[in-house]
């Protein structure tokens, strides 16, 4: 699954680790989002967008 969450992070000058902090996960599961290496469940996918007030679909997108 592609997604936007590295450009999303690097406009609002957040770290990784703030990123996880928010999200309440590890920087290493930011890190593993950001290169593709997993995928986030539903739940995280809705946190994810409730912390950059971006609908899902304009964050994640299917890797085809």
């Amino acid at each position: 699954m592609n997604n936007r969450l590295k450009v999303l992070r690097a406009e609002r000058d957040w770290s990784q680790a703030q990123l996880a902090e928010q999200l309440g996960v590890s920087r290493q599961t930011v890190n593993a989002l950001e290169t593709g290496r997993y995928d986030p469940s539903l739940p995280l996918a809705f946190k994810i967008a409730r912390v950059f007030r971006q609908p899902i679909e304009s964050i994640f997108s299917d890797a085809q």
